[in-house]
């Protein structure tokens, strides 16, 4: 079986965070400043452009630890930090109280989006061990275009990745519809299973592997 590759932020100062999973969806937005001249007398004026605004990069991923029991925070403290002031980002003085948080590149396999800043980061913990440890969390996080020498889209994007509802360690004898009987209660849905884990050969599994468990796709209404 081989394991999906996994994204992860670049800092500006060397730093690597890896995405326990990958994010479902990545969402770009763009906008641009146009304002309407001072004539008077006409319905609609002819805009007359301003100024491009930054781009923007949003998307959710999940942080889970109950196949190890370690605390998630170990991961959701490494994402925090990239938010902190970083006197090694480049035109720092602190003797200046001049710094700044760095800017850092989302990288997936051989995409890539351009160097930007995290402007929001929200954390929610989401499950728990018995004795108050943190083991999963949702983090939404956005980033900014953080200057106008890139252009705000992905090189390279890889396919859709279903969002994850749970994560399975294999056991010996296991098989994906088995699997898919106890999450789904319907064991026909083993190819949902099959497709996030990008398995070629169902019979092929590995005891000791993470599955990921992705949500059930909504139908939507025409």
């Amino acid at each position: 079986m081989t394991a999906p590759v996994k994204a992860m932020l670049k800092s500006e100062t060397g730093a690597e965070i890896r995405f326990l999973f990958n994010p479902a969806e990545l969402t770009i937005g763009k906008s641009n400043s146009w304002q309407p001249p001072g004539t008077k007398g006409c319905n609609a004026p002819e805009l007359r452009f301003q100024a491009g605004q930054s781009g923007t990069l949003t998307f959710s991923i999940t942080l889970d630890t109950t196949d190890t029991g370690t605390e998630v925070t170990t991961h959701t403290n490494a994402l925090l930090a990239l938010m902190q002031v970083d006197v090694k980002a480049a035109g720092s003085d602190p003797q200046s109280n001049m710094a700044r948080p760095p800017w850092v590149e989302l990288h997936w396999g051989k995409m890539h989006w351009v160097r930007a800043v995290i402007e929001r980061l929200q954390i929610k913990f989401t499950y728990f061990a018995s004795d108050g440890t943190p083991l999963r969390a949702k983090v939404d996080m956005s980033l900014r275009q953080y200057s106008d020498a890139d252009e705000p889209k992905l090189q390279n994007p890889t396919s859709h990745t279903p969002g994850v509802h749970a994560v399975h360690r294999l056991s010996y004898g296991e098989t994906l519809d088995r699997i898919a009987a106890a999450h789904y209660a319907d064991p026909a849905r083993w190819r949902l299973i099959a497709e996030a884990n990008r398995i070629v050969d169902p019979l092929a599994l590995t005891p000791g592997d993470l599955l990921i468990i992705p949500e059930i796709p909504v139908r939507r209404r025409g």
